[in-house]
């Protein structure tokens, strides 16, 4: 039976002409929908947005697929362009039986579902539905060309695009436009994206510059106009929705495009004249001269001009291509494939920040969508022989052109957005990884946010500090900053994007204070700090390789956190007395293709050997949530980070766990190892990775002494862990993600951050119960989450058991200093006064006054 697809600009619509449509035909006529946008919260529930997408007609064609074809019904206007679209984004083998129709919606639609419910073929269902109107025109007697004799082209094609100006009135506005920065993508994004909504050819000039016209249709010949704030643009419309589509338009001018609300200097000053009152979380933005307030991540204060991620430029062949229709499927797939990228991208920052925040994403799905891009590259493949690679480079140089030579620096800055997305479609036809992102010039970081594959890559020489507009102080990004010794604040807000490249930035990391333009003596002030920790730091190394004794005699191991073996030697140069948690997700990251066993021997190895007999303890990999692994392709999960995780995933997939463990075994013939599984919550996923273990022994023959535990992350392990220390030789405390799970605050989300905080007496009492279970069995507890490397809470955690601290690198020195400053019997008498607390800012007040 065919198929038959309902393209309309509402939804509503398309459901209701679905609706007859099925009460002519019957309920088992294959019909789907597509009408209006992606869905978007609104007051009632999810609303769609008026306007087409041609990824939603793509995927209601595969809905309706049958091998007899699908018939696609269209109402106006750009529901053709997005319907022709979605065709092209269809594989080869199902194009050609896919037939785009001219005929009525509504009247085709339902004669349609009547002639496919007899099982009449796709060429007949499209005649009949041309046909729909005859039973009307007879009736009313209305003197009309014949429906069925209009042209309508080979199937799949669509018919010929119509490229004469539509029929109907010229609406012609000028409005003012009133937003920071103009026209810049994301709001260029949301005028194409109305204009699209109605049936009018729209075009819009730039009254103050004289620029354009432009055609609204394409998001390049928008953005670049130069339309800048205060700039007047003219705006015309003609055709039947020419009336709606200006109105439409003055409405989101009005509406000031949609964009996150901006505080002014002027109320800065007014609601506190030194710029010091902290914003809420979820609606911080920045001003020059502002002292914007985020969340310390990781100490220490940095001065420099302010810097983005560009991506590296990769190299496209000069060889003429292979044939045109290859080329051509191969672009298309790179381009599918890098929205489908970029798609993922934007759902998870919608989550995570809101949908305003993922806008932006919008602007560069429309890249992946602009005939301006698009059609350049496919006429140098079909006419001039050009392979898709060079073709696509082409287009996108000459597109970014237009950007690079506007006035305003905040808008030639969009240039790196469109080469950015122009290289991960480059990198999907040339078959290689994307590059990753790169600062090119010392100075500080700013970014939306930062994934740990991001992080991890940052040279300290470069990236002199970092600042996020999302995240919390335990992200992985927060973590691996501190491990680095980068002074980072996250989460201060969206407004910090909007800041040009060069501004001027001061950081301070452990405040979590960012000053946007400071003045001189602000600069003086930094500098002088910077200059007082570096002498600080320089004298507590002197004694950073001792032990670390307290007062009264015990000694405690002071151990480092690293992503990798290179880590290893900062980490013994900085006086630790061991490795405490070697992340060895690190080695799956940022690839196709699984590290083979003799690689991972090799990491662990060289880990080992750089330790000079320190003990070196591995963590078995602990990917999923927010730490994918793309050789992996993890199952999609409504809520991973209570998913398939941690040892869940190794025992999901024992090949990757006994990998693993026999590379470490091997290496432990030589070197003392410890290992350790993640995410344990029963005994009975420790008895299964302890039996992983022993058929690990007995693949290798190898049986060297070798300590087993587990992190305790899970509140379940840390209230079971008498039950827990009979198989676990010993506990390593994550207090990241046990106050994650602990609080129900993601660690991540910057609009919970305050409520994950380690310190909260429900954590502290879950580690003491760690330390008691363990000490039924006489088993030793350390801690490797980022608390261990605040020295704040040294004395507590001694106080409470804890007997090992892993930590990053830099913080080592001084948690070194703070063991040598207490006593056992003092941070008993403070642990127990701080589990009778009621919340995390009672336990810090009473530590800051001990």
């Amino acid at each position: 039976m065919v198929g038959i697809v309902i393209v309309s600009h509402s939804a509503l619509i398309a459901e209701g002409v679905a609706q007859l449509a099925r009460e002519m035909g019957g309920a088992e006529v294959r019909l789907e929908t597509a009408g209006g946008l992606e869905a978007v919260d609104g007051p009632e529930g999810p609303e769609h947005p008026i306007g087409t997408d041609a990824v939603l007609v793509m995927q209601a064609i595969e809905r309706a697929w049958s091998d007899d074809g699908v018939l696609v019904l269209m109402d106006l206007g750009s529901a053709v362009l997005s319907a022709e679209m979605a065709v092209d984004l269809i594989g080869d083998e199902r194009r050609e039986r896919i037939l785009l129709c001219e005929a009525p919606l509504v009247e085709g639609a339902v004669t349609a579902a009547v002639t496919a419910k007899l099982g009449m073929p796709l060429e007949a269902v499209a005649e009949e539905a041309r046909s729909g109107l005859a039973g009307k025109i007879a009736h009313l007697g209305t003197e009309t060309e014949d429906a069925g004799e209009a042209e309508t082209g080979e199937p799949g094609s669509g018919g010929a695009a119509d490229t004469s100006p539509p029929e109907g009135p010229t609406v012609v506005a000028v409005f003012p436009v009133e937003v920071p920065h103009g026209l810049h993508a994301r709001p260029a994004a949301r005028f194409v994206q109305t204009a699209a909504g109605y049936d009018a050819k729209v075009s819009v000039r730039n009254l103050t510059t004289g620029a354009g016209p432009a055609d609204a249709s394409s998001l390049n010949g928008v953005a670049t106009l130069g339309v800048r704030a205060g700039h007047e643009v003219e705006v015309r419309a003609q055709g039947p929705g020419a009336a709606g589509a200006i109105a439409g338009l003055e409405a989101l001018a009005a509406r000031r495009f949609d964009e996150p609300s901006q505080t002014t200097g002027a109320a800065a000053a007014a609601a506190d004249e030194a710029h010091l009152q902290p914003v809420d979380a979820m609606e911080r933005s920045v001003v020059e001269g502002d002292v914007v307030r985020g969340f310390a991540a990781s100490p220490g204060v940095a001065v420099g001009e302010l810097r983005r991620f560009h991506t590296p430029p990769l190299a496209a062949p000069d060889t003429p291509g292979t044939d045109p229709a290859s080329e051509l499927s191969a672009l298309d797939s790179a381009v599918r494939a890098t929205a489908d990228a970029i798609a993922t991208q934007r759902d998870a920052v919608a989550e995570r920040a809101g949908e305003g925040e993922a806008r932006i994403f919008d602007a560069h799905l429309l890249f992946l969508r602009d005939a301006a891009l698009l059609e350049p590259a496919r006429e140098a493949i079909s006419a001039r022989s050009s392979n898709a690679a060079t073709a696509w480079r082409d287009a996108v140089e000459t597109v970014a052109a237009g950007w690079d030579v506007l006035d305003d620096e905040y808008m030639r800055a969009r240039a790196v957005d469109l080469r950015s997305v122009g290289t991960q479609v480059l990198a999907r036809i040339l078959g290689v990884a994307v590059p990753a992102p790169r600062l090119d010039e010392p100075g500080i970081l700013v970014a939306a946010d930062l994934t740990p594959a991001d992080t991890a890559g940052l040279d300290p020489a470069t990236a002199l500090g970092i600042v996020t507009a999302h995240g919390g102080p335990t992200s992985h990004a927060a973590v691996l900053a501190r491990a680095l010794g980068i002074p980072a604040v996250v989460g201060v807000g969206p407004g910090v994007l909007s800041l040009t490249e060069g501004s001027p930035l001061a950081v301070d990391g452990a405040r979590g204070e960012v000053v946007v333009d400071p003045p001189p003596d602000v600069v003086e002030a930094f500098e002088s700090e910077r200059r007082e920790r570096i002498e600080r730091r320089a004298g507590l190394l002197v004694r950073a390789g001792e032990p670390a004794t307290t007062l009264d005699g015990t000694t405690v191991e002071v151990a480092a956190n690293v992503g990798g073996p290179a880590e290893v030697a900062t980490a013994v140069a900085a006086g630790a007395d061991g490795i405490g948690l070697f992340r060895t997700e690190f080695l799956f990251m940022g690839r196709d293709t699984l590290p083979a066993e003799h690689e991972q021997e090799a990491a662990y190895r060289a880990a080992a050997e750089a330790l000079d007999g320190r003990p070196l303890l591995v963590r078995t990999l602990d990917a999923g949530a927010d730490k994918p692994v793309a050789a992996l392709a993890h199952a999609h999960e409504v809520n991973p980070f209570l998913g398939v995780r941690g040892i869940r995933l190794g025992l999901a997939r024992p090949e990757l766990l006994l990998a693993q463990l026999r590379a470490l075994l091997r290496v432990a013939v030589e070197h003392p190892v410890r290992v350790m599984f993640p995410m344990v919550a029963t005994t009975g996923e420790l008895e299964a990775a302890r039996a992983a273990v022993e058929r690990a022994r007995a693949e290798t023959n190898l049986a060297p002494a070798i300590e087993v535990g587990i992190m305790v992350e899970v509140p379940s392990a840390a209230l079971t862990a008498d039950a827990l220390a009979a198989g676990a030789d010993f506990f390593s405390i994550g207090t990241n993600d046990l106050t994650q799970y602990a609080l129900a605050a993601d660690r991540g989300n910057e609009h919970v951050a305050e409520l994950n905080d380690p310190l909260h007496p429900a954590v502290l009492r879950l580690i003491a119960s760690t330390t008691e279970g363990a000490e039924t069995h006489g088993r030793w507890v350390g801690v490797c989450g980022e608390l261990a490397g605040d020295e704040l809470a040294t004395p507590l955690l001694l106080g409470l058991g804890v007997r090992e601290l892993s930590m990053a690198a830099p913080a080592i020195a001084t948690v070194k200093d703070a063991v040598r400053s207490t006593t056992l019997i003092d941070a008993r008498a403070i642990a127990a006064r701080a589990l009778g607390c009621a919340s995390a800012s009672e336990v810090r007040d009473l530590l800051t006054s001990s």
